[in-house]
């Protein structure tokens, strides 16, 4: 974290400065992942509640853990509701993801539940007590909210609901957005609909001065180059999958 008197959230300063960051999600519902992963070098490390195997016990352990080493503990929210996504602050994340958010209403209401009054409307009394008992002195200014843009109907709204005030920016799910669209990304036409959308995205992020981020893949320059500062690279899972993958390879070279 840092030498100040609290926790910071390097990941989130870092992209205020305009500097791109690249995390992993983690899904496996295990907190010596999530930790080990913390230590390999991410900038974040965001734990997976809308599709990922974890208990709200687990889930609290998980965010310790990813704070012993250096990325900053973040998480993906079941859903856009209030009690949910304060449950997670509670239990120490330090950035929300939020899914599925197609409106200025909806992006309003996650960033209402993100933050204590009087810029939000975040219930007190969760303090998550690893932090120290100043924990509500300065979580409102660490604490990075970035709602999920993956439908047609987002991308169409997406300056109005990036242009919420405490919405720091926007994590686009491409799998759902290509479903949204009824689009193949495995044929020429799809992939350039499908990018083509993305980037309208991005547009929007920079009229906005809102943050742009992508659930993407290892093509993580790719991503960078084109404006994208929230970039997760992988999921816990996927890296293992890649690894065993890279040792029968390398197997088959050899006989």
């Amino acid at each position: 974290m840092s030498a100040t008197s609290h926790p910071v959230n390097t990941a989130k300063h870092k992209m205020l400065k305009g500097e791109p960051v690249v995390g992993v999600s983690c899904g496996m519902g295990s907190t010596l992942i999530a930790e080990l992963l913390s230590h390999a070098g991410f900038d974040f490390v965001l734990v997976d509640t809308q599709h990922g195997a974890w208990t709200d016990e687990t889930i609290g352990y998980a965010f310790r853990s990813i704070s012993l080493g250096q990325a900053v503990p973040m998480a993906r929210v079941s859903w856009n509701d209030r009690g949910a996504i304060g449950r997670l602050l509670d239990r120490g994340a330090l950035g929300i993801v939020v899914p599925m958010v197609n409106s200025k209403e909806e992006a309003q209401l996650a960033a209402s539940a993100t933050r204590y009054a009087p810029r939000g409307a975040r219930s007190t009394g969760g303090n998550p007590s690893h932090y120290g008992s100043e924990y509500d002195k300065w979580i409102n200014d660490e604490v990075f909210l970035a709602v999920q843009i993956e439908t047609v109907q987002a991308v169409e709204h997406a300056e109005e609901i990036l242009g919420v005030d405490g919405v720091d920016g926007c994590w686009i799910g491409p799998a759902d957005l290509a479903k949204s669209m009824g689009v193949d990304r495995s044929t020429p036409e799809g992939f350039k609909a499908h990018r083509a959308m993305i980037m309208r995205v991005a547009e929007a992020c920079r009229k906005t001065g809102k943050i742009a981020g992508i659930s993407g893949d290892l093509d993580i320059s790719f991503w960078h180059q084109n404006g994208f500062q929230f970039v997760t690279a992988s999921y816990d899972g996927g890296l293992m999958l890649e690894g065993a993958k890279q040792v029968f390879k390398i197997l088959g070279k050899q006989s």
